[in-house]
């Protein structure tokens, strides 16, 4: 009489026979990595980054295509304003050499991304200083970390009015702003900041643009 072999739900395929591992990957490791690259941006994990693979792939001869030459051609062109810290693929950045800016009224911003989102809401016709981050002692950012001596030297050349702390509403932020208003004391210059309408450990990339508009609408002077 022959005996049946039966399936086993452990390791084995067989009774008394090893089942061959089966590779965890469901796509070539050029792919694998591109969904990696995708899922370390801001706003997508691993399910929305093999969402937006798939979505490439199916448009590999347009979307795609144009998604490298762009990427590409950032990569060759992307420098850091000397001026004012933005990042633009020209130096002096766009908003710098803009003549239709109003150059006597300078807003300090922490981050690239603040200068962005404020700059979307086109209320703010002057020019920008970013920072590079804020003061913190947590994390052992110190005023020579920061591009606080490279603003000092452009309010101190003259030909500015006003300037703006448009620093986030945290604890680190209002620390910076209070900070950079001691420094420009003795200078010639407005200094002004963001009305408190802003949400206390609120970031500026993250707001809308109604309340960032009625923040600079609202400022005020500092101290």
């Amino acid at each position: 009489m022959k005996t049946m072999r039966m399936w086993t739900d452990g390791p084995l395929g067989f009774a008394g026979r090893a089942a061959s591992p089966i590779s965890g990957n469901m796509a070539s490791q050029e792919i694998e990595r591109l969904t990696a690259a995708l899922a370390r941006l801001p706003g997508l994990g691993p399910r929305s980054a093999r969402r937006a693979v798939l979505w490439l792939i199916k448009r590999r001869e347009g979307a795609l295509v144009e998604l490298v030459e762009a990427l590409g051609a950032v990569r060759a062109t992307l420098v850091e304003c000397g001026t004012c810290g933005n990042v633009d693929t020209t130096d002096p950045c766009s908003i710098c050499a803009d003549p239709r800016r109003d150059a006597r009224a300078l807003c300090v911003v922490e981050e690239v991304a603040d200068l962005w989102a404020l700059d979307r809401a086109r209320l703010f016709t002057g020019r920008y200083h970013v920072l590079g981050g804020r003061l913190s002692a947590l994390d052992g950012v110190r005023p020579e970390d920061l591009t606080i001596d490279r603003l000092l030297a452009r309010v101190a050349a003259g030909g500015i009015d006003e300037v703006l702390l448009a620093m986030n509403a945290t604890l680190e932020g209002q620390t910076t702003a209070h900070y950079i208003a001691e420094r420009l004391e003795g200078l010639p210059v407005r200094v002004t900041q963001l009305a408190h309408g802003l949400p206390v450990g609120g970031e500026l990339d993250y707001l809308d643009e109604g309340t960032l508009a009625q923040a600079i609408r609202a400022r005020r002077p500092l101290g």
